[in-house]
């Protein structure tokens, strides 16, 4: 077999991303492997503080993934049955998911064409009298247009949520992503911006009381030990976790500046071929370098194959297509979605990928597209 057409370009490469901290790893499992504490214990707490302060907000807790925070972060804003919660139709299936879990209903949302995000004036137009919240979803880590969504919050009274799995440590207008809401949630999913070494999740809020909830609700609801308040959930950052999050912290800052110059290369290397790509906001920090095909996605993706190059497609369908969701809501059209979901392709991209790699991704798409 010709070792060259192997995948010799992945989509993440988490060795060519940890080696610079592989070193402060290490020693940091093995601090926490001698400690023998392991749930709840110190590296949890410090983190919390420290991710608190990166992302300016006054409270964050963290949780056992993503999805959790999601559910947790409802829960907290007093979400329930009942209730109808805008979203984005073209996003990961567990934005919805966790508006199904907490007893409410997903109301989807078309999206811009150009960022991918949801659009505000389709936001607008789909406001019923039981919406009760907005999660919105900064996708690929790009913001969404928080200004314009605040302000349609604002006009019908609704409680504006952020999801910001794939945003961490993205800014709008000169604050983090998961500041505007009142609660904003992330994912440690090992891919992520900011990935763990398994799962963890994250909620982040400014008031007291809401941060209150949901440290209750993490912990099977209780405030004090074997004193509980309501049914909650076990949803807890493990320890080993939260002490390797704490190192990768340290670095966030220049690992995103590695994703937004890989995004630059492609643009460079992109810039005079068929293929729609996202141009040079500022706010972006690439969890995907997701581009538009004109048309044979399906065929260019093997084609990369067979040339040993890696890409993904985030979504092959938008959540009103998703079975799961018939009968709740994805009963209507939502074009945009769709028409992105048969033509989006994502790139490799990652701390630690080079410039030449970059370019070999590049030429490579322009020459198997025709």
């Amino acid at each position: 077999m010709n070792q060259k057409k192997m995948n010799t370009i992945p989509m993440v490469d988490v060795q060519a991303w940890h080696r610079p901290i592989q070193a402060q790893l290490e020693k940091k499992a093995l601090e926490v492997l001698r400690s023998g504490r392991f749930i709840m214990g110190k590296e949890v707490e410090l983190f919390e503080q420290e991710v608190a302060h990166y992302l300016g907000a006054r409270y964050a807790i963290s949780c056992a993934n993503g999805t959790d925070a999601l559910v947790l972060a409802l829960h907290a804003a007093g979400i329930g049955p009942g209730d109808e919660v805008l979203t984005t139709g073209f996003t990961f299936f567990s934005t919805a998911e966790a508006i199904i879990q907490v007893g409410a209903t997903p109301v989807l949302v078309d999206i811009d064409s150009e960022t991918f995000n949801i659009d505000p004036l389709e936001l607008e137009r789909s406001i019923t009298s039981r919406c009760k919240a907005v999660l919105v979803v900064h996708l690929f880590g790009l913001p969404a247009a928080l200004r314009e969504i605040q302000a349609v919050c604002d006009r019908h009274g609704l409680i504006l949520l952020e999801d910001c799995a794939q945003s961490f440590g993205a800014g709008y207008q000169s604050r983090k992503t998961g500041n505007f809401g009142l609660l904003g949630t992330f994912s440690f999913f090992p891919s992520k911006n900011l990935g763990g070494f398994g799962d963890g999740g994250l909620v982040i809020t400014s008031e007291l009381k809401v941060a209150e909830t949901v440290r209750m609700l993490r912990n099977h609801g209780s405030a004090y030990q074997y004193h509980h308040e309501c049914p909650g959930y076990n949803s807890r950052l493990d320890e080993i976790q939260a002490a390797l999050l704490r190192v990768k912290l340290e670095h966030i800052e220049v690992f995103n500046a590695q994703r937004q110059q890989v995004a630059q290369w492609y643009r460079e290397f992109l810039d005079d071929s068929e293929v729609l790509f996202p141009h040079g906001q500022q706010e972006h920090i690439y969890h995907q370098f997701t581009v538009v095909l004109p048309t044979g996605r399906d065929m260019v993706r093997k084609r990369l194959a067979g040339e040993g190059i890696a890409s993904a497609i985030y979504y092959p369908l938008p959540l009103n297509k998703q079975r799961a969701l018939a009968g709740k809501d994805g009963e209507h059209e939502l074009p945009v979605c769709e028409q992105l979901s048969e033509h989006c392709l994502s790139l490799p991209i990652y701390p630690g990928m080079t410039r030449s790699q970059t370019k070999t991704v590049a030429s490579t798409l322009i020459k198997v597209m025709h």
